[in-house]
């Protein structure tokens, strides 16, 4: 099962809000944003020119559940520039749903519907390859095979060919802090975003559609949700995680 009832711990006192312009970090830009008066910070990648990975065990097996972990197990002078959770885990933090990492599969495609928000169709896929990220509906993603080098399914989908998904109620009482994935047609433009106070699955998937303007958008998990941006002043703590996203520079 899902984990679930985590809370998430708020980031430290030294979290530094950025104006429109925000920071650059390599190839990866976090700024704050608000819109329809919610907070939020987005990081955006260029997948052309920076390559995302997931990562989940060390070289020992062992899970890295935490940020830190993989910025210190990087050997230097690489090192971990942007990351964030990348999608549902079980107890063990094994993760529900298809999982691919360094082109292995670790995890298979689940493609019934369930309980939670994993098993709210339509679900979907965040597929890294070389040069480009996709966010891909699940049935999409069976129908076109694609040979991801990363891969990590999760769900809902948020945004789906540019539209909201059917579910999302705009009134909903379900309200907390989420994180999700955006991408554009290209494959270039890959928009990660996380709320900083709590908001609707509608509210979140709006931010994408509406004011990002992706047309495709993966929601990774709420509660949970946790951002790592060192140059921002940003290393959320928390629980444990499963799957990470990140990029090493």
């Amino acid at each position: 099962m899902m984990v679930m009832g985590l809370r998430r711990i708020a980031a430290p006192a030294f979290l530094v809000w950025m104006g429109a312009s925000g920071v650059a970090m390599g190839a990866v830009e976090c700024r704050d944003a608000l819109y329809e008066g919610a907070r939020y910070t987005l990081c955006e990648v260029d997948a052309q020119r920076d390559s995302l990975r997931l990562f989940l065990r060390d070289s020992g097996g062992r899970i890295f559940g935490q940020f830190t972990n993989i910025a210190r197990d990087l050997p230097p002078p690489r090192r971990l520039v942007f990351a964030m959770n990348a999608g549902m885990y079980h107890g063990d933090r094994s993760p529900v749903g298809l999982y691919i990492e360094d082109g292995q599969q670790a995890q298979p495609l689940i493609t019934m519907a369930g309980p939670g928000n994993f098993g709210m169709l339509p679900n979907g896929v965040f597929c890294i390859r070389p040069q480009r990220a996709d966010v891909i509906e699940t049935t999409a993603f069976i129908r076109q095979r694609p040979d991801c080098l990363h891969a990590t399914q999760s769900g809902p989908m948020l945004v789906i060919k540019g539209a909201l998904h059917p579910r999302f109620l705009p009134n909903s009482p379900s309200r907390f802090i989420r994180n999700g994935v955006g991408t554009d047609d290209t494959g270039r433009r890959v928009i990660f975003a996380i709320s900083n106070q709590p908001v609707t699955l509608h509210a979140f998937a709006r931010l994408f559609r509406d004011h990002l303007n992706l047309p495709s958008a993966l929601y990774l998990d709420g509660k949970v949700s946790r951002l790592y941006a060192p140059a921002v002043g940003r290393s959320d703590l928390g629980p444990r995680l499963g799957p990470i996203v990140g990029l090493v520079r």
